[in-house]
């Protein structure tokens, strides 16, 4: 009966935390989540660290792609939920997340 219980509580957690990822498309559609925290579901494509810069390219399930600022690098392939401030990039030509928080 335990184990029911905190399969079910497991169950619902995910299903909130994945109802609350935005799509790439949704959040850079207009700059109207620029400077607030998003959230966005995806695969990891690329990662990059050079001295104290480092961040990922995280693809959705449209196939839309966005730049992930991070300490934390995931591996290549992997499957993760993104959460940070949505900003725009130097002279505004792109949008990424950046994740430390």
């Amino acid at each position: 009966m335990k184990t029911k219980i905190i399969f079910i509580f497991v169950a619902l957690a995910l299903i909130v935390l994945t109802g609350c990822a935005k799509s790439v498309s949704e959040i850079t559609a207009n700059d109207d989540y620029v400077g607030k925290t998003v959230s966005v579901a995806g695969t990891v494509e690329g990662t990059l660290k050079i001295g104290d810069i480092s961040g990922y390219t995280l693809v959705d399930a449209n196939g839309d792609k966005i730049t992930v600022a991070s300490e934390r690098l995931p591996a290549e392939g992997d499957k993760v939920t993104v959460k940070g401030i949505l900003r725009k990039g130097p002279l505004g030509l792109a949008y990424y997340i950046d994740a430390n928080q």
